[in-house]
């Protein structure tokens, strides 16, 4: 009887011993997360059509509010610290990167010199996450070296998933929407698209794959678009460019590090796509996803209710972005 008491008490301890290194693992990793020092997310800008230099200050002021984040947004500037898109050959500030722990990239045919370049390339090749928008297909581009092409498509296959093909055409630009966007089918439980719901965008749709291209890497699609209006339709190519197409994906990337970073791509970024709160939750989503905190995304998805009013310009080349704009301090 005895031995069967002692049997009894040594399981009770054992239990209790069991339980409360649980709590005590517990306890420890919630104090662990209050300590940790907040992520470091770096927003480079840098494209003449799109207004990223409007879009991304927008999303990194929610990105600090829901993710305690610090955020640094770089910019594309002229000589005297203004804000130029369409200076392609510098963008301030990249050594930013060096201790960033996320990289939003939404840039379009840079041709950034060697030293500025490098903090992009370096930051990909360390195995930290990456997300970009759109343009971020042909996020460079260089034709006077060579040695250099690689950066105009096969890099950016590489970490993205895919380069610059074509798109369906300039319809509507900013008055109507022109691309209908939804979940690609078995996807609906993937964290990023908590809280969405299908909505219509003003970014006519890019061709990523199909028609001989196909989405390179581990590439995912977690969103299609559908074109409402197409030139390839027009033409007759749809047998080359459908009208249905990939338009947000999740992949990896490992680079020289060896590590395996995660990536999160969408073709989205009209500057008037951002005043869709469906939009801003794919994008805010993908920031929490990124960075490896998909447990913290709630069921209704981040809260993208804006604290300000968000009133880009409308895409479109040359003298179109807003003038005489310095930098914005985010503190």
């Amino acid at each position: 009887m005895k031995h069967i008491f002692d049997k009894i008490v040594f399981t009770m301890v054992a239990i209790a011993f069991i339980l409360a290194c649980g709590e005590n693992k517990k306890e420890k990793q919630k104090l662990d997360e209050g300590t940790a020092p907040p992520p470091h997310i770096v927003f480079v800008t840098g494209d003449e059509e799109y207004r990223s230099e409007e879009s991304m200050p927008m999303l990194a002021k929610l990105a600090k509010r829901e993710l305690g984040a610090k955020v640094t947004v770089l910019y594309a500037l002229d000589s005297l610290g203004f804000i130029d898109p369409n200076r392609t050959d510098h963008i301030a500030g990249l050594e930013a990167l060096k201790n960033a722990d996320l990289m939003v990239i939404f840039t379009r045919f840079r041709n950034l010199p060697k030293e500025e370049r490098t903090y992009i390339t370096d930051y990909v090749e360390s195995g930290k996450p990456i997300m970009g928008f759109r343009t971020a297909t042909h996020a460079f581009m260089y034709k006077k070296d060579s040695s250099l092409t690689v950066f105009n498509g096969e890099w950016s296959a590489k970490v993205f998933g895919q380069q610059w093909i074509t798109h369906h055409g300039h319809f509507d630009d900013g008055k109507f929407q022109v691309t209908n966007v939804t979940v690609k089918e078995g996807q609906e439980t993937h964290p990023i698209l908590r809280g969405f719901n299908d909505f219509k965008a003003y970014s006519w749709l890019y061709h990523v794959d199909g028609g001989g291209w196909k989405l390179q890497g581990d590439s995912k699609p977690i969103l299609m678009g559908h074109s409402t209006k197409s030139q390839h339709e027009i033409d007759g190519k749809l047998n080359k460019y459908p009208l249905d197409n990939p338009v947000a994906w999740t992949k990896s990337y490992t680079g020289s590090s060896g590590i395996k970073a995660r990536v999160f791509f969408t073709t989205l970024g009209h500057p008037f796509d951002f005043k869709i709160p469906e939009a801003r939750k794919i994008a805010l989503n993908g920031i929490f996803w990124a960075l490896g905190k998909e447990n913290l995304i709630p069921e209704d998805g981040a809260n993208v209710v804006l604290d300000e009013a968000y009133m880009p310009n409308n895409s479109g080349f040359g003298q179109k972005f807003k003038k005489n704009r310095k930098p914005e301090l985010i503190p």
